[in-house]
């Protein structure tokens, strides 16, 4: 008897042991994957942390030798992971796991490839972070940076030529530095993509969107929005002619980028006063009231946690205060440009950014923020699902609060804005001022990635970078140089993102999406019918204190990546598409102003073909 025992217990042993590379022993091999991915995330983001925040050799150093490290242990784990046939697993979870942990990235790469590819890009952040310029009017003052001093010149000075003369500059010691090393860069990229059974790195890019139709979805909200981003580029095309007259700006050409308050003409905000429709109302930029009310850093990034609490999300965690990085320290060179950091280990999140105290920074404060509290409610996810439904959810959350932050009703809230009742002309007034920001920037998020793609494939080479970006940016943005452009210089690599191999096509979806998620939050806030839009008018929600809201919104950061995008939008929107209605029911008010003043003034609407020459 006891023999039979014996017998039966060596059968069970059989049965339940997994055998190797099946379905059953994949669960051990993902859980050892999310481990050891997640300790070598960690060590990663601290380098990175320490380098962008103090940008020394030595910090570099350190940044590439952990790079390294983490590429062959992730290298070792992909070349187990492969062995998987996870394509043919019966459980959904551990096949969308293992599909995404057989994408290797650009440590499929050999390593001294690898190695190389991380010196090119520190090597460009380097160049962007440390650029200076000279004083337009002090030529012996050269210590001028893009944050604060570059950027504060372009948003106050309204004199052509000193704006001619910074933009110009910054470009010169910029992206002209970096034209050799992206050359190098695009190269070793596409090899990365196609160790990784990709074509190129294009599409090892859109590989995050899980669509096979993505370039066409876009393509159609692109065309959704231009007829209204025609009408504004119309307006303030007019308005700027009338300031700087016909020989600056033409009446029916492309508006020179340098004119409109930003380095890159992404957003227009900043020359709302040479905009505003009605200049007898009040203006809608809170700064000067905030500056007025000694607003500190600090003051306005608990003003942000405030709203995130308010409608039952988290507080930022204790270490968050201590370690985040807020206000631009002395004497140290460091990566400006805002940014919100996960440190992989469910408790570290930080921000890193040199806030000045105006309207502008209040938002992005809130978005970079949306960020951090995205981190926190998917902080107990597995690690391969600690990330956003889509690199355009992650972008879109922070600015969903912003789109609350901004209405005239949470200004009035808490206490920026007079409580004064709201007329036509302050509508108009304010959704100028949003549309500056939010429409103006779309065409400029839709073609830097059209503009990447098209490198990567090979459609426009090396010998024609720069003359191809001023194609797209005349096509889509209807903008133009200030100055005749040459093939000497790299204008796209003047811009963070570009030289930071930072995919930028999730800022344009973002863009769109959180006009969707901001409609669904205000119905659920019962803030907004969308059988009734005129009764309570989108542009006027403010989902603070909305715990109604705030739950909606929890459920679909918790849920991470954890799902296709599709089913996290439905959860939000009850729809599984992006879709830019939400945006034009927004703008409803102005686009019919708008169209209404261009008529009455015969503003040209569209521009013709740019005189500046590239070559």
């Amino acid at each position: 008897m006891k023999a039979c025992l014996v017998l039966v217990a060596v059968l069970a042993a059989v049965v339940t042991a997994c055998e190797e590379y099946t379905e059953c022993k994949a669960q051990e091999h993902l859980d050892k994957l999310n481990k050891i991915s997640a300790e070598w995330a960690n060590k990663e983001a601290l380098a990175e942390w320490a380098y962008t925040s103090n940008i020394t050799d030595e910090n570099l150093k350190k940044k590439l030798d952990i790079a390294l490290e983490h590429a062959k242990v992730t290298k070792t784990l992909w070349a187990e992971t492969i062995k998987y046939p996870w394509q043919t697993f019966k459980d959904p979870n551990l096949k969308r796991s293992f599909k995404k942990y057989s994408l290797l990235g650009m440590e499929a790469l050999p390593e001294q490839k690898y190695k190389k590819l991380t010196e090119i890009v520190a090597g460009m952040e380097s160049i962007f972070s440390k650029a200076k310029v000279c004083d337009f009017k002090n030529k012996e003052k050269c210590d001028l940076s893009l944050e604060p001093e570059l950027t504060e010149k372009l948003q106050t000075s309204r004199d052509p030529e000193e704006l001619k003369y910074i933009w110009t500059e910054f470009r010169t010691n910029t992206g002209s530095k970096c034209k050799e090393l992206y050359k190098e860069y695009v190269e070793l990229a596409n090899e990365g993509a196609k160790l990784n059974n990709v074509s190129d790195y294009a599409e090892y890019w859109k590989i995050n969107f899980e669509s096979p139709t993505f370039e066409r979805d876009i393509e159609e909200l692109w065309k959704q929005i231009e007829p209204l981003y025609q009408e504004l580029h119309a307006y303030v095309r007019m308005k700027l002619n009338k300031k700087y007259g016909e020989e600056v700006v033409r009446q029916d050409g492309p508006i020179p980028a340098h004119l409109l308050g930003n380095m890159w003409g992404q957003t227009w905000s900043n020359i709302y006063d040479l905009l505003v429709p009605y200049p007898g109302k009040k203006t809608v930029d809170v700064t000067e009231e905030m500056v007025k009310q000694n607003y500190t850093a600090i003051q306005m990034f608990k003003l942000s946690e405030s709203f995130f609490t308010s409608i039952n999300l988290s507080p930022m965690p204790k270490s968050f205060w201590e370690k985040s990085i807020i206000e631009k320290p002395e004497g140290v060179e460091l990566v400006c440009h805002a940014s919100a950091w996960d440190f992989y280990d469910s408790k570290d999140f930080r921000i890193k950014m040199c806030t000045r105290i105006n309207m502008e920074d209040l938002f992005t404060v809130h978005h970079e923020m949306g960020h951090v509290q995205y981190f926190i409610q998917y902080k107990d996810q597995p690690h391969v699902y600690k990330e956003g439904a889509n690199s355009g959810f992650h972008e879109a959350i922070g600015d969903v609060i912003s789109l609350s932050v901004q209405s005239t009703k949470h200004l009035k809230e808490i206490g920026l804005l007079d409580s004064d009742k709201e007329d036509k002309e302050q509508v108009i007034n304010f959704l100028l001022f949003t549309a500056l920001d939010k429409l103006a920037f779309l065409p400029f998020g839709f073609l830097v990635d059209q503009y990447r793609w098209k490198i990567f494939k090979g459609d426009i080479i090396s010998e024609n970078y720069n003359c191809e970006w001023w194609k797209l940016r005349e096509k889509y943005q209807g903008l133009e140089p200030p100055v005749d452009r040459s093939e000497e210089d790299f204008d796209a690599g003047a811009k963070y993102h570009v030289i930071a191999d930072v995919p930028y096509i999730r800022y344009f979806v973002s863009f769109i999406i959180q006009f969707q998620f901001h409609r669904a939050l205000c119905e659920e806030a019962k803030q907004f019918d969308s059988n009734n839009p005129t009764l309570q008018p989108l542009h006027q929600c403010d989902i603070y204190k909305s715990h109604e809201a705030g739950k909606l919104l929890g459920k679909v950061l918790q849920m991470g990546s954890s799902k296709p995008w599709p089913d996290a939008m439905e959860v939000i929107t009850g729809q599984r598409k992006m879709d830019a209605s939400a945006l034009v029911q927004y703008f409803s008010p102005l686009y019919d102003w708008l169209k209404e003043q261009n008529q009455k003034n015969g503003a040209f609407i569209g521009w013709k073909q740019t005189t500046k020459r590239c070559g």
